[in-house]
């Protein structure tokens, strides 16, 4: 399993961010899948680190190999006392493995980007080891900005765009099936592993 692996882990007019975020520079992507296609915007002003990381990807193809592959939903984490909903893609690869080297930690404190509906961001275990791994918010997540708790560090995660066409796409990842272990041997992604694994067939710029 990989060991960067989520471990810690719209309103109504998208309300992700800082209106001086809104008015900066915009990156927009599309992530085709197997699922259906969804389309993000990335804010380099705000998160350039974590964007240029992301685009790296992007532009290597390496993210043409990967997948979905983890789905969190309140129903398939009892073993989390902070519980939150997400989706996670990526390489899924160990970190030796990865064509770049880890990322500094942005946090929301610094970026203005919180955790709400739609919102993409970067797994990650400490601060400062996030690389190829992503999540893409379901809901509000406020555990998952800085001083939150879902990662007990309180240093939050990565935010850096958020998806502005293909919801319904993430939604319907999130419900797919995945495992279902013993419930006397929990695991911290237990229940969360998808049984097939949405394929990331493309991503691309669009601007």
């Amino acid at each position: 399993m990989n060991r960067l692996i989520l471990t810690a882990i719209f309103t109504s007019v998208f309300h992700v961010t800082a209106p001086s975020v809104l008015a900066a520079e915009v990156v927009t992507v599309q992530m085709q899948t197997s699922a259906g296609n969804i389309t993000l915007e990335l804010y380099p002003d705000a998160a350039p680190l974590t964007v240029a990381n992301f685009l790296n990807y992007v532009g290597g193809h390496y993210y043409d190999q990967g997948s979905f592959y983890r789905v969190v939903r309140m129903d398939n984490q009892a073993q989390n006392n902070i519980r939150i909903e997400v989706i996670q893609g990526g390489l899924n690869q160990e970190p030796e493995d990865l064509p770049f080297e880890p990322i500094a930690h942005e946090t929301t404190a610094d970026t203005g980007i919180r955790h709400t509906n739609g919102v993409i961001s970067m797994a990650r275990l400490q601060p400062g080891t996030a690389s190829s791994e992503f999540f893409i918010c379901i809901n509000d997540q406020p555990e998952l900005d800085f001083g939150g708790m879902r990662n007990p560090d309180g240093q939050g995660f990565a935010a850096f765009g958020r998806v502005v066409s293909g919801m319904n796409v993430v939604r319907a990842i999130q419900q797919m099936k995945t495992d279902t272990p013993p419930t006397d041997a929990l695991e911290y992604t237990s229940g969360q592993i998808l049984l097939e694994p949405v394929r990331i067939e493309q991503v691309t710029r669009l601007d």
